[in-house]
């Protein structure tokens, strides 16, 4: 393989120096494995030849077998094209070429057998085919079954480089290495009964069957999937043998007063679980790395607070690090009130914070009469210096950038037991992977007495029925919020604008004071406006998405979000999360225009069906692929997954996981002869050394 890696593809015959350097631009094609490594995104059957009397409709690629009759260059200048009819002995049609007429003319000669492969498209009642593949009745390729269509780039169309030449030179390399050096121990690939090495590429690119190229993907998806779980897992073995943590190991007043004083209602026993999990961890004398995900609503703060008891009992200080000021705020009124109560110090520190404040905060971290600070990325200032910082909490921490949450990490000798939550439910599978360094505990419950979300999806026909079922939520003592997707007027996009919706609801419900929020305002105007709906004094909040989290009240019970077709599902889900907190039923309503595709009717009519944030995550991943998670992913990982897709190939990476933990189980350091492929194929994959499993 370490040939296939350094020998440049311009050698291969018909690629020479200009189109390696296109192909190097274009697709990151350099050598010979990178161009085996290029694979097909998917596959045609060219086992089956067809009439073209039996053309139908929108027909995909197909190929006819047949002859040319005549050809003639028609129109003038830009427009010039060549056009051929084409006859498979039974009916004619059009073959059209816009581009290379002159190769195209000394390459293909009437009288001689062709099978040509392309789109039909049907003008004036006549078939066509425009830039087909033509291939020799005997060329390899042409009708033998699957063929794939490979990644390109219009670029490379222009430059005449389409499928059939990667296909060729895909050939010419695989003929030129009639054997390829395994990447994986045989152990493993006898353990899983996996395809070899060489067979799986050769399958990828020229399948000899469906059940070959299913053999062959299960092999590539697989390697690629196991050494990024070997590269994660082996960066976090290392760092929990070597890096030394707190260990708290005892439970004490700050808890225990809390605990049986100030506990506002009975923990649920997801809440104790993970409760356990998480002081096992803080016992053990290793720092602690731990993911908590919890739906909305699930007590994930109350069981941060309990565990920062825990590190005051053990003589050392907790921070809390939230993304907004928003959200910061509110975790320091609910902390706040549920501690100070039994004398426990909490602040809170944002970018608002006056100077007076900040000093205080400043001088009482150092002395260590301040327990629990609460803040922004304030809190990560270089000033900001704690006496002895045991406990970090960082809410919704997709929000932060590694480098910001690093420095948290250096607040102290002893680096501090680190619990990260997010209320965004994710997938079992991505979670072993983009949070792979990361213990996982899960809050699968909600606290009792919490009613389910009625979730309704209407159509803006419906809009007066919608209103005046807010209009009696209201009557009623209640509340509502109105999200628009927008701050101003896209025409383009036709979504309501902020502005206008406020105009709107104003007029439509004069009766009720309505206020507003969103991301461009001022601080001190949007916690005025927030006040305002907080305190009750507003019956109407109309916002954006700045409201998705950290707004807190229990007496808000109806959430309309305009235009949702243009929402993701956990974006929508999080939403929803504004309401459903207190007593009284609630209810979210997806508004959307009728005309919507039927991908996007299924959507959110997952919505409607379920209030389960990990079934939605699921299902979001599904229907939109890992998007974000793998660029996260990605952006943090030495790997670029080329094959597999961790939306779909679950029980991939969940064999290749347990394949990892056996492997450094028996060899933590992979020091033994049967594991050298493992060491040398790992270090030539990685394309970065940054340790970031130290990063939460």
């Amino acid at each position: 393989m370490n040939r296939l890696r350094n020998t440049d593809i311009k050698f291969i015959k018909g690629i020479g120096p200009k189109r390696a350097e296109i192909l190097s631009k274009q697709l990151g094609i350099h050598s010979y494995r990178d161009l085996l490594y290029h694979f097909p995104a998917k596959y045609v059957d060219r086992s089956t030849l067809y009439k073209i009397k039996d053309f139908k409709g929108d027909m995909p690629m197909v190929q006819v077998k047949g002859r040319f009759v005549a050809f003639s260059v028609q129109g003038e200048g830009a427009k010039t094209r060549l056009v051929a009819v084409f006859t498979d002995g039974i009916t004619t049609m059009e073959i059209v070429w816009f581009r290379k007429i002159k190769q195209v003319k000394e390459a293909y000669h009437t009288g001689v057998d062709y099978i040509l492969f392309g789109k039909p498209e049907l003008f004036n009642n006549h078939w066509s085919m425009v830039h087909p593949e033509v291939d020799g009745v005997n060329t390899v390729g042409a009708s033998q079954g699957l063929r794939g269509i490979y990644p390109l780039t219009d670029t490379l169309r222009n430059q005449n480089i389409g499928s059939k030449q990667l296909f060729t030179w895909t050939q010419t390399v695989l003929n030129a290495a009639p054997s390829i050096a395994e990447t994986l121990p045989q152990y493993i690939i006898d353990r899983l009964k996996l395809m070899p090495l060489r067979e799986a590429l050769v399958n990828i690119h020229n399948p000899k069957s469906p059940a070959e190229l299913q053999r062959a993907k299960v092999r590539l998806k697989f390697e690629e999937l196991f050494y990024l779980q070997l590269d994660i897992q082996s960066h976090t073995r290392l760092r929990n043998r070597r890096l030394i943590g707190f260990k708290f190991s005892k439970v004490g007043q700050y808890f225990n007063r809390f605990y049986f004083e100030q506990l506002p209602f009975e923990l649920t026993g997801a809440q104790k679980r993970v409760i356990k999990e998480i002081r096992a961890d803080m016992g053990s004398g290793r720092q602690m790395n731990r993911l908590l995900q919890g739906d909305v609503g699930s007590g994930k703060t109350l069981v941060a607070l309990l565990c920062m008891l825990i590190a005051l009992d053990n003589d050392t200080q907790a921070c809390l690090m939230a993304p907004t000021e928003i959200l910061a705020a509110q975790h320091y009124e609910t902390i706040s009130q549920l501690a100070s109560p039994i004398g426990i110090n909490v602040k809170l520190l944002t970018g608002s914070t006056r100077k007076k404040e900040r000093d205080l905060i400043h001088d009482q971290l150092a002395d260590g009469s301040l327990h629990i600070l609460i803040g922004t990325h304030a809190v990560i200032e270089d000033s900001v210096q704690f006496r002895n910082l045991g406990f970090v909490v960082i809410d919704e921490q997709h929000r932060f950038g590694v480098a910001q949450r690093a420095r948290l990490w250096r607040k102290n000798i002893t680096p501090p037991h680190i619990l990260v939550m997010t209320a965004t439910p994710i997938p079992r599978t991505l979670a072993m992977t983009i949070y792979g360094d990361l213990s996982v505990s899960v809050i699968d419950e909600l606290p009792p007495g919490r009613k389910p979300v009625t979730t309704l999806l209407r159509y803006d026909e419906n809009r007066m029925k919608v209103y005046q079922a807010v209009n009696a939520q209201i009557k009623a003592g209640r509340q509502v919020y109105i999200v628009h997707p927008l701050i101003e007027e896209n025409e383009k996009l036709d979504l309501k604008s902020l502005e206008e919706g406020y105009a709107s609801i104003r007029e439509t419900f004069p009766q009720y004071k309505v206020c507003y929020v969103h991301g461009k305002m001022k601080p001190s105007e949007k916690e005025h406006q927030m006040q305002l709906f907080a305190s009750g004094e507003a019956n109407i909040m109309v916002a954006t998405t700045v409201i998705e989290v950290g707004v807190n009240v229990p007496n808000a019970s109806v959430m309309i979000i305009e235009n949702a077709e243009r929402f993701g599902l956990s974006q929508l889900h999080q939403l929803r999360g504004r309401v459903g907190r207190g007593a009284e039923q609630s209810y979210c309503i997806l508004m959307s225009h009728y005309k919507i595709t039927k991908e996007t009717r299924q959507r959110l009519e997952v919505m409607t069906s379920t209030t389960d944030g990990f079934v939605i995550a699921e299902a979001d991943l599904k229907m939109r692929g890992p998007g974000d998670m793998e660029g996260t992913l990605q952006s943090g990982m030495a790997f670029d997954l080329k094959i597999a897709n961790l939306a779909s190939d679950g029980q991939l990476v969940q064999l290749a996981r347990d394949m990892v933990d056996m492997i450094l189980d028996n060899d933590p350091e992979l020091k033994s002869p049967l594991n050298s492929t493992l060491t040398a194929e790992l270090r030539l994959q990685k394309t970065s050394n940054i340790d970031w499993s130290r990063i939460s």
